[in-house]
């Protein structure tokens, strides 16, 4: 028997036969670099990751209701992959905000000073 594919979990044993360079990289990570990047940076996205899932799921406030949400593997899998998405274009647009706000923070001298050297270069 393969022992690496009995270390492969349940979900990922049918995905493993397919040729997907993505699946390969993440299996073959260290379980401190997974841990690492499944930490939410800012509270800002994680909120916003939380309020995104919350709409996919359907926002019935849990205190009053007793929720429990059944799927199939295929559609759980599309969820993730959607709240992934969700979270690499959240940080994304998170990073742009912090470099416009430093851009915009800087004076307005050092701006014309970069247009005026590309002008020149160009």
């Amino acid at each position: 028997m393969n022992n690496s594919s009995s270390n492969t979990p349940d979900f990922l044993k049918d995905s493993a036969k397919v040729d997907n360079s993505l699946l390969q990289y993440v299996q073959s990570m260290n379980p401190e670099t997974i841990a690492q990047l499944s930490r939410p940076v800012s509270t800002d996205v994680m909120q916003t990751m939380e309020h995104n899932i919350i709409g996919l799921l359907g926002g019935l406030p849990s205190q009053n209701f007793d929720i429990t949400i059944t799927t199939n593997r295929e559609h759980l899998g599309r969820l993730l992959a959607s709240a992934m998405m969700s979270g690499y274009f959240l940080r994304g647009a998170e990073q742009r905000l912090a470099l416009e706000s430093m851009i915009s923070a800087d004076s307005p001298s050092s701006t014309t000073a970069l247009e005026d050297t590309a002008t020149d270069e160009g």
